[in-house]
């Protein structure tokens, strides 16, 4: 298989999508955490509009990451852009890697500590956010260097298709 130049409109938008997902988790984490807190202490599982609309979104997330996968397998990924230094080639694959696997990870063990009553599963999940929260700020910070240090242009590929 050929290397595409850059991404198609599809990957394009389930990546945005999934990112404003994301930011929308964090918005509705206090609304689940405190429904997770009073259930493990007395058994009962309020549903709100916040846990309705965390579980939602990280159902959606699961299924969009997952999406990403295959067409990521299916068509590929462009090419890290001229001009990024190794270290920091590599550096972005494996971070792109826990990324996705944190967009998989992070609704799986959501759901069996909240479905499967697993304190163990929260506490997982708890972490995997902290780390999902540092991952994001290097993710932007890295496209910041790309843009206003490098100026490799890289943003662009986020923003056109090129199909």
């Amino acid at each position: 298989m050929a290397q595409p130049k850059g991404y198609s409109r599809v990957q394009i938008i389930l990546h945005w999508v999934a990112a404003a997902l994301i930011v929308l988790q964090f918005v509705l984490h206090e609304g689940i955490s405190d429904a997770y807190d009073v259930a493990t202490q007395t058994g009962v599982y309020a549903f709100s509009a916040p846990v309705i609309g965390h579980i939602a979104g990280g159902a959606l997330i699961l299924l969009l990451a997952c999406w990403r996968l295959i067409l990521r397998n299916d068509r590929g990924a462009p090419p890290p852009p001229a001009g990024e230094p190794e270290v920091f080639r590599k550096a972005g694959h494996v971070a792109h890697m826990a990324l996705y696997a944190l967009m998989i990870g992070l609704p799986v063990t959501g759901a069996l500590a909240w479905g499967g009553q697993m304190e163990a599963a929260g506490e997982a999940h708890e972490v995997m956010k902290n780390l999902l929260i540092l991952l994001e700020l290097a993710h932007i910070g890295a496209v910041v260097v790309h843009q206003r240090i490098w100026k490799t242009g890289l943003l662009k590929r986020m923003m056109r298709a090129q199909d």
